[in-house]
């Protein structure tokens, strides 16, 4: 893949950035430049939310049953693109081809979804709630909604959000990862094709400057995140104390408690598909087991043989089942935390953190 500078997407058009700074996106399996990404200045995110905020005044009015039909559109050119889509993912993210589909998939379900919105956005009427008083219940849109999104899941995570917004009425604005922002690039000229109206959908590439325009503008009403924690508690508390509405969803812990009766082979796993798929770059990747009794033995000798097994690749060979990490910082992070659990006297079972994939040396590859 050739490397692109990408450009944003606001009112029907593509534009150019006049950004002075890019980010560069990689290969994480290969080191390979794929692309340059515009760390995008206010003034674009203003040319953005004014075009979606145009573009709303008439979308609003547009009846439900009209709004999603270019959903339906959209649903087959998602389906008709679905491998584009994925190698798309694989090349930018790292994940396997098989987990990349998987995430393209669900994906597609949010937009059948969302397609059922006459139904599920219709109004309540409830009579004589009191003594005289009747009371109606009217669904409207909010506005311009700001979908920021993580680099884990690059085509999925939007579409938890868009379809549904632009189903209910309202306009966008996409600021997708500046880590993997090709997938979602992609997804945009499929809703260009779907026919959306021009300012209804809108793209902004960049990084925290860019969020914080976002955050700050007064023409966006809503905004939406997932990401990590630290991340998501700014954008609450900036977003909220601008009076937008804001979801913002952040990383977990996720304890899965083992009991000596267990089917141990099919707890053995799912636990290690939740643990080691994505490469574990999720937030609801198992990362603690607590075994009770006997379960420590046998949970903890099956649990090995299964992370010593899992076959690491390049996402795109049809036999790897896990992939690099996003970046060479999240590699020696990671590695920085195992070393630390040793230091603090933590009994290391299997050692993944070298790890050499032939003809991906320059990739970011670790084992469970």
């Amino acid at each position: 893949m050739a490397s692109q500078t990408l450009q944003n997407y606001i009112n029907g058009a593509w534009h150019a950035s006049a950004a002075a700074q890019h980010a560069t996106v990689h290969n994480p399996a290969t080191g390979e430049v794929l692309a340059q990404v515009p760390l995008s200045p206010a003034g674009e995110v203003d040319a953005a939310a004014q075009a979606a905020a145009a573009a709303f005044e008439t979308w609003r009015r547009v009846p439900a049953t009209e709004r999603i039909q270019y959903l339906f559109k959209l649903k087959d050119l998602l389906e008709a693109h679905i491998d584009e889509l994925s190698r798309s993912i694989t090349t930018e993210n790292g994940k396997t081809f098989a987990e990349a589909k998987g995430e393209i998939r669900r994906a597609i379900e949010n937009v059948e979804v969302a397609c059922g919105i006459p139904i599920l956005m219709q109004g309540e009427f409830s009579e004589d709630i009191a003594s005289g008083i009747d009371e109606f219940v009217i669904r409207q849109p909010v506005g311009v909604a700001a979908i920021i999104a993580p680099f884990n899941f690059p085509g999925m995570i939007p579409f938890w959000f868009l379809p549904y917004a632009v189903a209910t009425g309202n306009a966008v604005i996409i600021k997708p990862s500046e880590r993997c922002p090709l997938t979602m690039h992609l997804a945009v000229e499929l809703m260009e094709q779907a026919g959306f109206p021009p300012g209804v959908i809108n793209l902004v590439n960049g990084g925290a400057d860019t969020v914080n325009a976002i955050l700050d503008h007064p023409r966006v009403g809503a905004v939406s995140f997932v990401g990590s924690t630290p991340v998501a508690r700014h954008i609450y508390a900036r977003a909220s104390a601008n009076g937008k509405r804001v979801q913002a969803q952040g990383g977990a812990k996720n304890p899965i408690v083992i009991l000596p009766d267990a089917d141990m082979d099919v707890t053995t796993r799912i636990v290690a598909d939740s643990a080691f798929g994505n490469a574990g770059q999720r937030c609801l990747a198992a990362s603690l087991a607590i075994t009770v009794g006997e379960a420590r033995r046998s949970f903890g000798e099956a649990i090995a043989e299964a992370a010593a097994s899992r076959v690491v690749g390049y996402g795109l060979d049809e036999h790897a089942n896990m992939g690099p990490v996003i970046t060479a910082a999240s590699k020696a992070r990671i590695q920085g935390l195992v070393q630390t659990a040793l230091d603090e006297g933590a009994r290391m079972i299997v050692d993944g953190r070298e790890a050499r994939i032939e003809g991906y040396e320059s990739g970011y590859f670790l084992r469970p």
